[in-house]
């Protein structure tokens, strides 16, 4: 019997964030996401993003699996009671300080349903509280009943994954005209603390497409976080990945991460965590109507070849070369970062291993696990909650 998926204790909590690297591959490992199939894919991410009040806040589509950072809230809390929907200005009794109003839900259906499904729904609303208007019915039993239906799918990282893959699936099977599962298998997911592990799993996320070859500068991608805030403009999903990252980043306030604060200190930041050891020229010419033109050339990040070390020569060479930079570690595959359950400090890996002590034998009595390999450069500022010892570089 396998085990149930590891969530985050804290995860009901209203001031520590909850994020998850989230990773699934394509059955046998296929190459049929393309561009047409990736647009979808994305479509789907975010419809399911407004739906279900998780949020990514980094992503990268590749051919033949993805990455998300996703992270999920608890569900919000009201201060006013659900909202009568023939006047959303008033509140009325019932259901007070917990869960979403009357409004918010009916808006969150809107991303995934039809307008008629969306009012059904407000119909039945209305005619539940009119029976309690009425006194023939208690608001908390018939009105949170309805609410129900729906909201156990939301703030919940099983049932955002669950959607999403369900419904490409559908699409997917109808378009290529085939059946059968796509999926590898069930999704990974790895706890991460927010803070300098968070974004530092974004950039990570965001760099896949640079270690695969596929591109020379992130921002050339346009199927990453990265990439669509770049190129994506300052309204719809450009101006939603760059609130994405700047959340990642960890420079919002509160529970909102407002996109606005990208442009500056977070997007130079990110870049130069993005880029470090690539080189980037600036020329500058006269064009043919007497104005300047700067042109600027960048040569990505040097690929070399992969080398598996065993643990005598990884230690020479740490030795001779000293150890990668942090920065620099993000271009080599780190497998901690998709299979060490837990990534964050020393105390946050500990902290999450006392508190889910009965998932490990009782041999074993501490969490934090010092990442080696192509994590080296990593230190004392992020550590594993599993001892990885194959594949780590």
């Amino acid at each position: 019997m396998r085990q149930a998926r590891w969530l985050a204790e804290w995860r009901n909590s209203e001031s520590k964030p909850v994020f998850y690297h989230c990773i699934s591959r394509i059955v046998d490992r296929r190459f049929v996401l393309g561009a047409q199939e990736k647009e979808k894919f994305r479509t789907l991410m975010r419809m399911y993003e407004k739906f279900s009040g998780c949020r990514v806040t980094s992503y990268c589509l590749m051919d033949n699996h993805f990455h998300l950072l996703l992270e999920v809230p608890p569900m919000p809390k009201t201060s006013a009671s659900n909202t009568e929907l023939s006047n959303p200005s008033q509140s009325n009794t019932g259901l007070s300080n917990v869960g979403l109003t009357d409004a918010e839900l009916l808006q969150r259906l809107s991303a995934l349903y039809n307008e008629a499904f969306v009012a059904s729904v407000a119909k039945e609303l209305t005619d539940a509280r009119q029976l309690v208007k009425a006194g023939l019915a208690e608001e908390s039993i018939v009105v949170a009943q309805i609410h129900a239906r729906f909201t156990y799918r939301m703030h919940d990282l099983g049932e955002f994954m669950k959607g999403l893959l369900q419904r490409y699936t559908q699409w997917h099977n109808r378009i290529h005209e085939r059946s059968g599962r796509l999926w590898e298998d069930r999704f990974k997911s790895v706890i991460v603390e927010d803070g300098v592990a968070a974004r530092t799993m974004a950039a990570y996320i965001d760099l896949n497409p640079v270690r695969a070859g596929l591109v020379k500068d992130p921002a050339e991608y346009r199927w990453s976080s990265y990439g669509e805030a770049i190129g994506g403009g300052a309204k719809g999903n450009g101006k939603t990945a760059r609130a994405g990252l700047v959340r990642a980043w960890g420079a919002h306030k509160g529970m909102l991460a407002d996109a606005a604060l990208w442009s500056g200190e977070v997007s130079r930041a990110y870049r130069k965590m993005l880029m470090t050891h690539a080189v980037e020229k600036t020329s500058e010419s006269i064009g043919p109507d007497g104005s300047l033109v700067r042109k600027t050339t960048r040569k990505g990040i040097p690929k070399e070849p992969h080398k598996q070390l065993t643990p005598e020569e990884q230690s020479a060479k740490e030795q001779r070369d000293g150890e990668i930079p942090f920065a620099r570690m993000l271009q080599h595959r780190i497998r901690y970062f998709t299979d060490g359950a837990v990534i964050g400090s020393r105390i946050f890996v500990d902290e999450a291993f006392a508190n889910s002590r009965s998932r490990f034998g009782p041999k074993r009595n501490s969490g934090a696990r010092k990442m080696r390999g192509n994590a080296t450069a990593a230190g004392t500022m992020l550590w594993s909650m599993r001892d990885l010892r194959k594949g780590i570089g």
